[in-house]
């Protein structure tokens, strides 16, 4: 069946009836993480809401006071996921979320002429498309673009006329784009149509008319799987949110590198050479002073059998660097390095009875993560808190084995 929300994608309220409303569950991610959600599906007889389909995500909204959280079809029927129980057989009013709805009729809208275009006027065929939070992208079967689609005039009115057929013959008549149909598809098939331009059956909602589409950005080209070219686009308000967000962006940029837009790309490019100089210079001075700490170590005439350091700027080079200019075989080495009370690296460096005994009771202390052999033991510490309890656990045993020695 065609939903209300493909005969008219402008409806933004429609009232209509529950038909059915059973308990389920959805696996759905928030903010990166997988939640299983329960809730209950809900088929109401008609809706606005857009169950996803053909490269388009669904739409959000209301049924009453109850939000939609995902719109899913199952055949003929669209299925609403919703937190609360709705009462089979009430009349309830759909409102739909409008900005996320237009954004995507514009995505959709324009993907289907960049790909008209991009076949008519190159030869470069669509074989599947991505509708992003941010930015659209079209898989064209080439291996390279060697131009991009120019469309010097976006707001040109071409209508698209949506047309109900009822079997492929008649599809068939109208010479529309097609990779098939959907093996559970049932009534009428829905052709989209842009005059003189493309037709294509399409299950989308889509703007009326091409000047709704305000304006169409490519913004260039990816390598994609299997020599196939993705070409990244943005269509409609995307393009005004992008050119807002980029002069927001270069206005940051201006004060910070103190210079004119133009000159952004020379002074980042200084920036990064002499962070990398001094970078290598950091390390060398590191590793100058790794060698100078064990040699002090080393020329104390009352150093004992222990040795413990932690150094906020240091990294495992410096710890490994310390750990081989002293001797092991008779000094119980621990060195961290890191916040003092956040994550960091650790080594224990010694005889390796000792380290092999010790090393597990260390990264339980400082809960992290790690391994060893041949007398030495390293790895990442969640948290640094606890090294005075690693100190003293080592000094401990340094104790025992001298007072066992006397």
């Amino acid at each position: 069946m065609a939903f209300q929300c493909q005969r008219d994608c402008y409806m933004k309220e429609f009232v209509t009836s529950v038909v059915s409303c059973c308990p389920a569950e959805l696996k759905h991610e928030v903010n990166g993480k997988k939640e299983t959600l329960k809730g209950f599906n809900v088929k109401l007889q008609d809706t606005i809401l857009f169950p996803e389909g053909g490269g388009q995500p669904d739409d959000h909204g209301l049924i009453g006071d109850v939000s939609v959280v995902r719109v899913t079809r199952q055949g003929p029927e669209a299925v609403h996921f919703v937190s609360s129980a709705l009462e089979e057989g009430q009349q309830v009013q759909v409102k739909l979320d409008w900005e996320r709805r237009f954004d995507h009729m514009q995505q959709h809208s324009g993907q289907h002429l960049i790909t008209a275009l991009a076949d008519a006027l190159f030869g470069y065929k669509t074989t599947s498309w991505d509708l992003g939070r941010q930015r659209s992208t079209i898989e064209l079967d080439t291996p390279s673009v060697k131009a991009l689609l120019s469309i010097d005039d976006p707001a040109v009115e071409k209508v698209f006329y949506v047309y109900n057929k009822c079997d492929m013959s008649c599809v068939c008549d109208h010479q529309v784009r097609s990779r098939g149909l959907p093996d559970d598809h049932a009534g009428p098939i829905r052709i989209v149509d842009i005059e003189g331009v493309d037709a294509n059956m399409c299950c989308g909602t889509h703007v009326s008319n091409l000047s709704h589409l305000q304006v169409i950005k490519l913004l260039g080209t990816e390598k994609g799987k299997k020599n196939k070219t993705n070409l990244i686009f943005l269509a409609g308000n995307r393009v005004l949110k992008y050119a807002e967000k980029s002069f927001s962006a270069e206005r940051s940029l201006v004060s910070l590198l103190k210079t004119g837009p133009d000159e952004h790309v020379e002074a980042v490019d200084k920036l990064q050479k002499s962070a990398k100089l001094l970078q290598k210079t950091n390390l060398s001075l590191l590793r100058d002073m790794a060698v100078l700490i064990a040699q002090n170590f080393k020329n104390d005439p009352q150093r004992g059998s222990f040795f413990s350091l932690h150094k906020k700027e240091g990294d495992n080079e410096f710890m490994n660097i310390i750990a081989n200019e002293l001797n092991t075989e008779e000094t119980l080495v621990f060195l961290t390095v890191g916040e003092e009370k956040g994550p960091g690296l650790f080594v224990l460096a010694g005889p390796s009875g000792p380290v092999a005994e010790l090393g597990p009771r260390v990264l339980e202390i400082l809960q992290g993560k790690g391994a060893g052999k041949n007398g030495r033991f390293q790895g990442k510490a969640n948290s640094l808190a606890r090294r005075g309890e690693v100190e003293a656990l080592l000094q401990q045993h340094c104790k025992q084995l001298t007072s066992g020695e006397e």
